[in-house]
């Protein structure tokens, strides 16, 4: 049995302009121990997935309209909110994606993260103050027992997002949700970031679903990938099968927007044309499909469907999109080359 399962996941939110469904019939799981990312461009609904799950959508304009969330075999959804409380940070742990507006800035980095400590473990406050230290010494923050009495705002942005990842890491949950963690963080302390989170979680055992918008962090993150496009996801596949064979155009795009190693000095980069589709209106037919330059009429009329792709491509890859089984699509002898040689480990 998956650690997490999430099957036809939806959220509304109400806007003056109609409903947007920010999140539309999201299917996917993680097993214990492993990592799943899930990519795509800034409102996708990759952090509304996050919120979900974590029953976080704020009321009254946004509501989860559909679907089931299984955590360890129970429902999220049915439970109440006294309950799901107590599966808030001691079974799954939540990384957010600013830290600055995250953090409280009127306490000490010590007392947010001993209040979940007292609120989940029943920690007096000496012992909490001791497992307070503990978790800043394993995120690697120098000095933790003097930095327990700074604020939010004494803090570098990369330490912030370290404090962020010992709250997560508090109450040893058995899955993190780590949402954009290294936005707005400079290449080197990205690095560190990331790092520090994969030795953690491979020693702890902790699954993670990892949101951002980079592909270029995923390869060495993740086993797998979940790519999502205007509330949906549009291809998943393991991470090795997603760079070396993608099969959505969609995903074509993430990854020749990503700068590589390999690639000449004159090469540019190739930007995704337009802009994603306004999801107050009815969506007809496929949603990329007018940024798409293989798309044909059937494409504008009719939506596809998530389907698995053809065997060669290796078990669970599946794409959305007509041009999955059809080499011919358009005239095209072969699709685009989209492996990333020497990316995939």
């Amino acid at each position: 049995m998956a650690l997490l399962e999430v099957e036809g996941l939806t959220t509304e939110f109400r806007t003056h302009g109609g409903t947007v469904r920010a999140v539309d019939d999201v299917s996917f799981h993680i097993d214990a121990g492993e990592t799943l990312a899930l990519v795509g461009e800034s409102g996708s609904g990759k952090s509304v997935t996050a919120q979900s799950i974590m029953r976080l959508v704020a009321r009254p304009a946004g509501r989860i309209a559909s679907g089931s969330v299984y955590f360890k075999g129970r429902d999220l959804m049915s439970l109440s909110e006294k309950d799901m409380r107590r599966v808030r940070g001691s079974g799954i742990g939540m990384i957010f994606q600013d830290p600055m507006s995250s953090l409280n800035p009127a306490l000490t980095i010590g007392r947010q993260i001993t209040e979940s400590l007292a609120l989940h473990l029943g920690m007096r406050p000496k012992a909490a103050e001791r497992r307070a230290v503990e978790l800043l010494t394993l995120v690697g923050i120098p000095a933790p027992e003097s930095r327990i009495s700074s604020y939010p705002h004494q803090l570098s942005g990369g330490m912030r997002q370290r404090v962020m990842i010992a709250i997560a890491l508090a109450c040893d949950p058995e899955l993190i949700l780590a949402d954009e963690i290294t936005t707005a963080l400079d290449v080197t302390i990205q690095a560190q970031i990331l790092e520090l989170l994969k030795s953690i979680t491979e020693e702890s055992g902790t699954a993670v679903l990892f949101i951002t918008h980079d592909l270029g962090v995923v390869a060495g993150v993740a086993e797998r990938v979940n790519v999502m496009y205007a509330g949906q996801i549009v291809e998943r596949a393991t991470t090795t099968d997603l760079f070396r064979q993608p099969r959505m155009p969609y995903t074509w795009g993430l990854l020749g927007s990503v700068p590589r190693l390999d690639q000449q000095r004159q090469d540019r980069l190739r930007p995704i044309p337009g802009s994603p589709p306004d999801l107050r209106e009815e969506q007809p037919g496929c949603r990329f499909a007018d940024r798409c330059k293989y798309a044909q009429e059937v494409c504008r009329e009719s939506p596809p469907e998530l389907l698995p792709v053809e065997l060669k491509f290796g078990p669970g890859h599946e794409a959305r999109c007509f041009a999955t089984h059809d080499d011919e699509w358009l005239g095209l002898s072969r699709w685009p080359e989209q492996t990333t040689k020497g990316t995939v480990k």
